[in-house]
Parts: structure tokens; C-alpha cells; sequence
């Protein structure tokens, strides 16, 4: 039996791993506190993402060395020294410093977390688990903001949200390290990079790689799609337009949760099946209201039914190759980075289109493929091969 009292730690860690979405609400402030340009301030949120490309498989090399408890940790203490740094100096270099630590902590808990669950819970709850660890993450993303507003209205000094945020990720680490995990992977030979990119000669793991591209793209372009959506269509101004996002983040939230409850219960695969549909019949509608509410409540629809689809996704890769965990995970996180192709392919569209209808057709290829990839037979190997 598992014990309820070693997934916890491994479950805060993802609470930690929400800081990432700090850099959002951080552009803003540091873009008005150093007067940075607009091309300075939109290379901030690449000092935390470019980490998902360069390091997310050689992590996944090493996590066979050194183990995924370690890992993690060494996760939480770049993210610590990164959430420290601007109490000590807090100059452009030091911000840029302090996020590009934030980004490589970030990256290394994507790579490792996620399978060290597997080794505190119960066979066949994975993917039920994960999607907590995804509601716990979209908490803290939600909760990030409200922080650095507070700090500003009430301190008058936005920075101050670094050392809570640095403590929060000590108490992370502290009772990680007291909390012993059992890592009873069988003895193997670490993979190589080379090894690692091979796997996606596997059908199942490079659909799915292209899947949680399309995801993480999806998710990203619907952040930057919302607002423009708004002032194009409900004739909004950006102040307000900007609100949408919120709605966004909430009704995701709302989603993990509620994904949660119901990958314990139901096939992850008609979950995710399911799912999609709604998010194809619901972005195929979008475009052609012109109501503020009504675009609103088909943004929280959407973000609703996406919400677990990643952790879905994900669960299904480690379920299929489940003795090359670690690799996978590398790999997959990888594709995290790949997200960052669909937002520039959607304003390439909509310029070409003159409106967002570009940026729907882009995110309508995703979900088609997504919902081809659902209708794959996945298969789940219980034993290694020899």
C-alpha cells in the first residue's frame, strides 16, 4: 500500500512548479521598473521556457544516475536561488538571472515529479494523480498574480513576492528531503541523447509527442487569443479585454479539479476523446459571436475541457514504454518548449487573414489532431523486454 503521507511533498512540489507563470505578471512590473523596451521585455519570458528545449533530455539522462528524488530537489534549489536573487541585487541582469534559474529549476521538475509519482501511488491512478498535481500547479499560477499585486498596492514594491515565494519552495525541499521514496526501478543502462530521441521511432510516443505540442500550444494561444477575440468582436478595450484571460485561468482550474474526480472513475481515453470534441465544437463556434459573455463562457468551456488533457496525454506515454519512465518524461517535457510554435503560427495567419479567424484555423489543426490521435490504439507494456 501506498502512503499517503509520501505523496504530498511530491504533490507540493507541483505548487512549485506554478512559479513559472510568474514571468507573466512580471513583464509588466520589470518592463515599468528598468523602462525596458518591448523586445527587452518579451525576451524575459524566454529566459524561463528556452530550458524546456535545451535541457529536458539530458535531465532525463542524468535523473538515471542520480535518481528522481534528487533531481527533484535539485529542481527546488535552482528555483529557490532564483526566488532569493532579487533581495540581494536586483539589477536587469540579476532579473534576467534570476528567471533563467526559475526556468531551469521549472524544467527539471517537469522532468522529475512527474515520475516520481509513480513510485508513491497506486498502479492505475496515474493519470488521476497527475491531474492533481495539474490543479495543484494551476493554483499556484493562479495565486501568483494576486501576490504580486498585493505587494505592490500594499508594499509598494513588487519584488517582495520573490521571498515568499522563496520560502514556500524551502518548505518544499525540506520535507521532500525528510520524506523517503523507494525508487524501485530496475537496474539499467543510462540512455544516451541519442537513445532518447530514437523512442520517438515508436508510432504511439511520437503521436503523443506531437500531442502535448498541440496541447501546450493550444493553451498558450488561447491565452494570447482571448483578449484579442474580445476587442475584435465585442468591440472591448484592452484593460478590459485583458479580464478574459482570467476567466481562462479560472475555469481551468475548475477543470483540474474536476479531472481529478473523474479520471478515477472513467477510461482516460474517451476522457480525452470526449473532451476535444467539445473544445472543436466550442473554438468552431467562437469566432462568429460578437457577445462578450457568450465569448466568455465558450473560453471557460474550452479551458474546462482542456484543463487535464496534458496529464492525459503524458499518463499515456509512461503507460506505454513504462520501463524507458525517465526518458519519457525528457522527452515529452521537451515538447513543452514545441509550444511555443503555435502562438507565432497563429499571428502569421491573422495577419495573412486580417482577422483572428487566422488564429482559430491554426488552433483547429491542433484539435483535429489531437482528436485523430485520441482514436490511436495505445497499448500498455507491463514487463521490460529482453
Amino acid at each position: 500500500m501506498k502512503n499517503k503521507s509520501k505523496i504530498l511533498p511530491v504533490l507540493f512540489g507541483f505548487f512549485i512548479m506554478g512559479f513559472c507563470d510568474l514571468v507573466g505578471v512580471s513583464v509588466t512590473y520589470a518592463k515599468d521598473y528598468f523602462s525596458w523596451s518591448e523586445t527587452q521585455a518579451g525576451f524575459l519570458p524566454s529566459m524561463v521556457f528556452i530550458w524546456f528545449l535545451l535541457i529536458s533530455i539530458p535531465i532525463s539522462i542524468w535523473m538515471d544516475k542520480k535518481g528522481r528524488k534528487t533531481i527533484s530537489l535539485i529542481g527546488l534549489l535552482s528555483t529557490f536561488i532564483g526566488m532569493l536573487l532579487p533581495l540581494l541585487t536586483f539589477t536587469q541582469t540579476a532579473c534576467y538571472i534570476a528567471f533563467a534559474l526559475l526556468g531551469i529549476g521549472n524544467t527539471i521538475l517537469q522532468v522529475s515529479l512527474n515520475p516520481l509519482l509513480t513510485n508513491v501511488i497506486a498502479e492505475g491512478k496515474l493519470s488521476s494523480i497527475m491531474t492533481a498535481g495539474q490543479f495543484i500547479k494551476a493554483l499556484s499560477s493562479f495565486v501568483g498574480p494576486i501576490v504580486a499585486g498585493f505587494c505592490s498596492v500594499y508594499f509598494n514594491n513588487w519584488i517582495l513576492m520573490f521571498p515568499i515565494f522563496a520560502a514556500i519552495t524551502l518548505i518544499s525541499g525540506i520535507w521532500l528531503f525528510f520524506t523517503p521514496i523507494n525508487e524501485k526501478d530496475d537496474k539499467r543502462l543510462t540512455s544516451s541523447f541519442y537513445q532518447v530521441i530514437s523512442l520517438l521511432k515508436n508510432k504511439t510516443i511520437c503521436l503523443l509527442f506531437g500531442g502535448i505540442i498541440c496541447i501546450v500550444g493550444l493553451d498558450v494561444g488561447m491565452n494570447v487569443f482571448t483578449p484579442k477575440l474580445l476587442i475584435e468582436n465585442a468591440e472591448l478595450t484592452k484593460e478590459i479585454a485583458s479580464y478574459g484571460t482570467s476567466w481562462y485561468f479560472a475555469a481551468r482550474t475548475l477543470g483540474t479539479l474536476c479531472g481529478v474526480i473523474l479520471l478515477a472513475k472513467f477510461s482516460e481515453i474517451y476522457y480525452y476523446r470526449i473532451n476535444m470534441f467539445i473544445v472543436l465544437i466550442a473554438l468552431s463556434c467562437i469566432y462568429w459571436i460578437h457577445s462578450q459573455y457568450i465569448i466568455l463562457l465558450l473560453v471557460c468551456i474550452i479551458a474546462f475541457a482542456m484543463s487535464s488533457i496534458f496529464a492525459v496525454i503524458y499518463s499515456l506515454a509512461l503507460h506505454t514504454l513504462p520501463y524507458k519512465t525517465n526518458e519519457i518524461s525528457g522527452l515529452m517535457i521537451t515538447g513543452i518548449s514545441g509550444g511555443s510554435i503555435i502562438p507565432p503560427l497563429m499571428g502569421v495567419c491573422a495577419d495573412y487573414t486580417e482577422s483572428q479567424s487566422g488564429s482559430i484555423l491554426v488552433m483547429l489543426i491542433c484539435v483535429i489532431y489531437l482528436i485523430l490521435c485520441s482514436f490511436h490504439k495505445f497499448k500498455t507494456i507491463h514487463t521490460k523486454p529482453h
